[in-house]
C-alpha cells in the first residue's frame, strides 16, 4: 500500500510541474515565433491579433468554467493601469526583436527579476541583502559582458538598439510585476488576464487597423500564420491559464524557479529553429545572468 501511495504521490507531483513547465517552455519559444512573424508584419500587428486570439481563448477557458463576465471597471481601475503597462512593453519587446537575437532577448528577459528589487528599493523601500547586491552587479556584468559580445571597447548602445530596447522591456515587465503585486484585484487570475487583453485590444486598435496592416496579415505565409497562431493561442492563451493555475497550486517561489528554464529554452530553440550561432561568449553570459538573478531571488 505504502509503494502504491508513492506512485501515486509521484504522479501527482508530474501532474503539478508539466504545467509550468509547459507554460515557461512556450514563453521561451515565443520569441523564436515573433521573430518568423516579424519577417511579414510589424510589431504592432503580432500585438493585436495576438491579443485577439489570447481572448478567443480563454473566452472557451471562462465559459467551460461556468464564470461571469461582469466587471466593475470603477472597483477595478488597476487593471486599465496594468493594461496601459502590458501594452507599452509588448510594443517595445516585439520592436526590438527586429534587431536582436533571439537568444539575446531570452537572456535579457531573464533579468527582470533585477529590476524588480531595484525598484522595490527605489519605489518602495523594500530592503535588499547582501546576496541580492552581489546578485545585482554579477546579472548586470553578464548583461554587459552579453551585450558587448565579450569586446567591452565595442560597447556602443546606439548601435546595440536592439538589446536596449528589450532592456527597456524587462523594465517595463518588472514595473507590471511590482504593480499586480500592489493591485487591488478582486477577479480570478483568468478573468483579470481576459480583461487585460481586451483592454490591450482596444488601445492599439487604432494603431493597427489600416489598409496596409490588414493587407499584411491577410497575406501571411502559412509559417508567418502558424508563428502568430502560436503566440495568440499557446503563448497568450494556454500559457498564462496554465501559469494561473500553477500559482494557485504552490508557492510563488517555487513556482519562479521553473522560470529559469526560460532563456535556455529561448537559446536553444532559436539555434534549432533560427539558425542563430551558438556561441560560448553568449552561453557563458547567459549563465553568469542567471547565477546573478539566482542570488537576487534569494531573501
Amino acid at each position: 500500500m505504502g509503494s502504491l501511495n508513492s506512485l501515486a504521490g509521484g504522479r501527482a507531483h508530474i501532474i503539478k510541474y508539466w504545467k509550468p513547465l509547459f507554460a515557461v517552455s512556450v514563453w521561451g519559444l515565443s520569441f523564436i515565433a515573433t521573430k518568423f512573424a516579424l519577417a511579414e508584419v510589424k510589431p504592432v500587428v503580432i500585438v493585436f491579433i495576438r491579443q485577439l486570439l489570447g481572448i478567443l481563448f480563454l473566452t472557451f477557458v471562462i465559459l467551460h468554467q461556468k464564470k461571469s463576465f461582469k466587471i466593475n471597471l470603477l472597483q477595478q481601475k488597476w487593471i486599465i493601469a496594468l493594461a496601459l503597462i502590458a501594452c507599452f512593453h509588448l510594443w517595445i519587446q516585439v520592436t526590438g526583436l527586429q534587431w536582436t537575437s533571439a537568444s539575446h532577448t531570452g537572456w535579457i528577459i531573464g533579468i527582470t527579476p533585477v529590476f524588480m528589487v531595484i525598484m522595490g528599493l527605489l519605489f518602495f523601500n523594500e530592503r535588499v541583502t547582501a546576496p541580492q547586491t552581489w546578485g545585482i552587479f554579477i546579472s548586470f556584468a553578464g548583461l554587459l559582458l552579453l551585450v558587448s559580445k565579450g569586446d567591452f571597447s565595442s560597447l556602443d548602445f546606439i548601435k546595440n538598439s536592439g538589446d536596449v530596447l528589450i532592456i527597456i522591456s524587462s523594465g517595463t515587465w518588472a514595473v507590471y510585476s511590482l504593480a499586480s503585486k500592489k493591485a487591488t484585484l478582486t477577479l480570478s487570475p483568468i478573468l483579470t488576464t481576459f480583461y487585460l487583453f481586451v483592454i490591450v485590444s482596444i488601445v492599439i486598435a487604432p494603431f493597427t487597423i489600416n489598409e496596409r496592416n490588414i493587407n499584411d496579415a491577410a497575406h501571411l505565409s502559412a509559417t508567418g500564420w502558424g508563428a502568430i497562431l502560436f503566440l495568440g493561442i499557446l503563448c497568450s492563451g494556454a500559457a498564462y491559464t496554465l501559469w494561473a493555475q500553477t500559482l494557485s497550486e504552490m508557492d510563488a517561489s517555487r513556482a519562479g524557479a521553473f522560470l529559469y528554464v526560460e532563456p535556455f529554452v529561448t537559446f536553444f530553440g532559436s539555434w534549432l529553429f533560427l539558425k542563430e550561432e551558438i556561441t560560448l561568449i553568449t552561453l557563458l553570459s547567459g549563465l553568469i545572468i542567471i547565477g546573478g538573478v539566482i542570488l537576487v531571488n534569494r531573501k
